[in-house]
């Protein structure tokens, strides 16, 4: 028997991807993005940093043009528009107050019903320790969804509170986390968890491990 993954829901019209780094979700999402931009659908990007410590052979100010340049023409060919960048330094993002914050606000400013991003586990697969700054911006992002929603939670942003985000979308995770509720996973290529946020103030993540549908 092969195991099948749950599909997508596709009743949403405006996702947010929020990722640590420049090519993050062309390694895994960017054939996902495509498919929903060419349905006529609204996806836009929020890299934490710039990527600039990643090219060994090239100095970070250096770097971070170059790869802030490839960001926005990769995001071009998918059909994103909208890519920002919130300027946490590459390499020693870390998870807590003010990164959660960022990640609030943009999804407030944007104010999707999808959200997308990526693996924040320990691991891949529990084979490849998984970055640190991966590991920081999957959990903030997971947090950040539901403080979007809590007008008490990062009153000061200059965007409205934003309730809508129905599901969280992690590319990548073996074991995807479903925050707020308890309420079934679902699964694809890209997304690997999804959840319906809350009305009041989140309860704590549960994890969930995907049911295969036979």
């Amino acid at each position: 028997m092969t195991s099948q993954l749950e599909p997508m829901p596709e009743d949403w019209q405006r996702a947010l991807a929020i990722v640590a780094h420049p090519d993050d979700l062309e390694y895994g999402c960017a054939s996902a993005v495509a498919t929903w931009t060419d349905a006529g659908r609204e996806v836009s990007y929020v890299l934490a940093t710039k990527g600039e410590a990643g090219i060994d052979t090239l100095e970070p100010a250096k770097s971070a043009v170059v790869r802030e340049r490839e960001q926005r023409a990769s995001a071009a060919v998918v059909g994103v528009t909208s890519v920002e960048f919130l300027g946490h330094a590459d390499g020693v993002i870390e998870y807590g107050t003010a990164l959660r914050k960022d990640l609030a606000a943009a999804i407030r400013r944007h104010r999707p019903e999808l959200v997308v991003t990526l693996n924040p586990d320990d691991t891949w697969n529990g084979t490849y320790w998984n970055t640190p700054d991966h590991r920081a911006v999957g959990r903030a992002v997971l947090d950040a969804a539901g403080d979007a929603g809590n007008r008490w939670i990062f009153p000061d942003t200059e965007a409205e509170p934003w309730d809508g985000v129905r599901w969280v979308a992690v590319a990548g995770s073996a074991s995807p986390p479903t925050p707020w509720t308890s309420r079934p996973a679902w699964n694809a290529a890209c997304a690997r968890s999804s959840s319906t946020a809350p009305t009041s103030r989140p309860s704590p993540p549960k994890i969930r491990r995907p049911t295969p549908a036979t």
